[in-house]
């Protein structure tokens, strides 16, 4: 009855959001208050509806009903009850059910928080919501069901796959969900706004929070996965450009250039058609990423599906969504006129630049990731693009974006003087000059590009506090009225402080791991040593054990510098039970200046004919900085999301004089 009941929940959610898509907006064209109310208590009602679901569907791992398809196929009895949970969405039904699940999340959180929006404007975005919800809920239904019955039922399940049975399943995939379906929000009221031909200082507000949590939880998510990938593969490296990688990537770029310019929006009152189109853009990355995960059309670590049938189903709802946003932008957008007008060298100017540099960034990528799919599919012959294309094309746009961000904020909006803020930035220009120094006196044999990387880093960190500075008058008033001022900084101010240290930070862990990795592959025997960036390994053999489901080979290896020991590491290689499908967990020593990693492998043979084991040793410098980093942008942001702002929206007068002409333009 749990799978039924799920099921029914699914089909009635389908019917609650076909409604929530039609009378109110039908309302808000026909000025009609009540079926423009509809939309909220809609919306509230489609998410009990999928919880429901989704809580059947967890019900059925838990107790491991086999009875079920879907659990047969990724769940075992033996398997640990975190991974039971987890696994829920560790596969594409379920995946797919946690999508439609944050999808009305979000669309209940503005129906329950949205009190300060226009009714009109509400009714809209929320049906928008509704639509691609509705979209989503028919694939699930006809294509991807996750209720779906197996008779007769088999007495244990298939397991699942053992890269997933890690606490990274955990936090890794909701995370990354709540990013970039997220921005389905910032993309309803979009094309609420073009419906209605109205985009103002209001709208940036109440647009902005919902992008800035998307936005938050895409950037915990890839910080998570980048990690996930470092300890679990075993090949010391956090990023390869894999295509649903970039999947992920693209809708941060994209949506990192819309926060940015929806503040000009709100601001300045410009900008407002080329933010309309980064909140169409961010969610169709968004939705290009789904159909890549589950088309079929790419081999990948993190691909859930094969099926051409559901890449079919998917690429026709990519089409109606992306075709018909932009058609309905090309048709609305030249309505949307800027009254605020500035010159190139200004604040705007700064940000419309960065802008653009990462909309071209987005594009790198997204010209990167499809060129080999669409070659293979006109017969062109199999190509690979991977790092050494990504690395030698994005990272050269993004340098004169770093360039600008600490020169931006010290420009005045409208018109600015270049020159004066460059002046002001002697302090991160002598902390620039002082890292590429420094850097290139203590790595010697590392790229010229980690020289640059470690002075951008530097350039931005110092460039952001100078800004922060020249905020509160330091030094150019008394003390105690600077550090009053200091106190009296708006939390926004603060995220977007904490948000550049913590990009810098992120630069630097990239740049150390990226640049000056030390690695050594090799056989070893118990005894053998081997000496990586100043350590000493040594090899004290490797034994057999068993866990719940897996049975594993645990190797040891003492590390020591200048003959003490520093660590001792226990890296073990895996086999799992049901599927035989070998892992590694890496031995991993983290230090403020790098990682001591260190992996163990096969049996072999050593140099000296002695029987042992292969060995991965690496020495990742400044690796931990990267997430420490990441961590720090995600704090900047969610400091930003408390901000009384971006709470109540417009001030009360103003938000009535919305209402009132919101509800007149209709």
């Amino acid at each position: 009855m749990t799978a039924e009941l799920g099921h029914f929940a699914l089909i009635l959610a389908l019917f609650v959001s076909a409604v929530q898509a039609t009378l109110p907006l039908v309302g808000a064209q026909r000025g009609n208050v009540q079926w423009m109310a509809l939309a909220r208590p809609a919306a509230m009602v489609q998410f009990l509806l999928v919880a429901v679901a989704f809580g059947c569907l967890t019900h059925l791992y838990i107790t491991s009903d086999f009875s079920v398809l879907n659990v047969a196929s990724n769940s075992h009895t033996d398997k640990p009850l975190l991974y039971k949970i987890s696994g829920v969405w560790g596969n594409h039904e379920g995946s797919m059910l946690l999508w439609v699940l944050i999808l009305a999340l979000f669309g209940s959180a503005v129906a329950a928080f949205g009190n300060n929006l226009p009714p009109a404007l509400r009714a809209r975005a929320l049906s928008i919501q509704a639509l691609i919800a509705v979209g989503f809920y028919l694939f699930i239904l006809l294509t991807s069901n996750p209720f779906d019955r197996l008779i007769p039922a088999p007495i244990n399940g298939n397991d699942l796959n053992p890269l997933l049975q890690d606490p990274g399943l955990a936090f890794h995939p909701p995370m990354l969900y709540l990013g970039y379906v997220g921005f389905s929000m910032a993309f309803s009221f979009a094309i609420a706004a073009l419906i209605e031909g109205r985009v103002d200082a209001a709208w940036a507000r109440w647009v902005r929070p919902w992008t800035l949590a998307a936005w938050c939880f895409l950037t915990a998510g890839i910080g998570l996965g980048s990690w996930w990938a470092y300890y679990e593969l075993g090949w010391g490296g956090w990023w390869y450009w894999d295509p649903v990688e970039n999947a992920s990537f693209m809708p941060w770029l994209a949506g990192t250039a819309l926060l940015h310019s929806a503040t000009v929006v709100e601001k300045r009152d410009t900008l407002k058609g080329w933010t309309i189109l980064l909140a169409i853009i961010t969610f169709s990355m968004s939705l290009l990423g789904t159909f890549l995960v589950r088309s079929g059309v790419l081999t990948s670590v993190h691909a859930f599906a094969t099926d051409p049938a559901r890449g079919v189903f998917i690429l026709f709802l990519l089409i109606i969504v992306i075709g018909g946003s932009l058609a309905l932008y090309a048709w609305r957008g030249p309505q949307l006129v800027s009254s605020g007008l500035f010159q190139p060298i200004s604040r705007e100017g700064g940000l419309l630049f960065n802008n653009l540099v990462m909309a071209t960034a987005t594009a790198v990528v997204l010209l990167g990731t499809l060129y080999p799919l669409l070659l293979d599919a006109v017969d062109g012959g199999k190509v690979s693009v991977g790092p050494p294309f990504f690395n030698a094309v994005f990272i050269p746009i993004m340098i004169p974006m770093i360039v600008v961000m600490a020169i931006g904020p010290l420009l005045h909006w409208k018109r600015g003087d270049w020159r004066a803020a460059v002046q002001r930035l002697w302090p991160a220009m002598v902390a620039a000059l002082i890292a590429a120094v420094g850097a290139w006196a203590i790595v010697t044999d590392g790229p010229f590009l980690g020289i640059i990387g470690m002075a951008l880093a530097a350039w931005l960190a110092f460039g952001t506090l100078v800004e922060l500075a020249e905020r509160v008058r330091l030094f150019r008033e008394p003390m105690g009225r600077s550090l009053s001022r200091l106190s009296r900084q708006p939390r926004a101010a603060w995220g977007m402080t904490l948000a550049h240290l913590g990009l810098a930070v992120t630069i630097a862990g990239m740049t150390g791991a990226g640049a000056w990795v030390k690695e050594s592959i090799q056989v070893m025997a118990p005894g053998d040593v081997v000496t990586l960036a100043g350590y000493d390994f040594q090899f004290n053999g490797a034994h057999p054990e068993k866990g719940p489901n897996y049975s594993t080979t645990v190797g040891r290896f003492t590390v020591s510098k200048n003959g003490k020991t520093v660590v001792v590491l226990d890296p073990e290689k895996r086999v799992y039970n049901v599927s035989g499908q070998p892992t590694t967990e890496a031995g991993i020593e983290p230090t403020f200046l790098g990682d001591i990693y260190a992996v163990v492998g096969d049996r072999g043979t050593n140099p000296d004919g002695k029987p042992g084991f292969v060995t991965r040793l690496y020495f990742n410098p400044l690796v931990a900085w990267m997430w420490g980093g990441v961590m720090i942008m995600i704090a900047g942001g969610a400091l930003s999301l408390t901000d009384r702002r971006h709470r109540v929206g417009a001030p009360a007068g103003r938000r009535r004089r919305d209402a009132v002409a919101h509800a007149g333009a209709d």
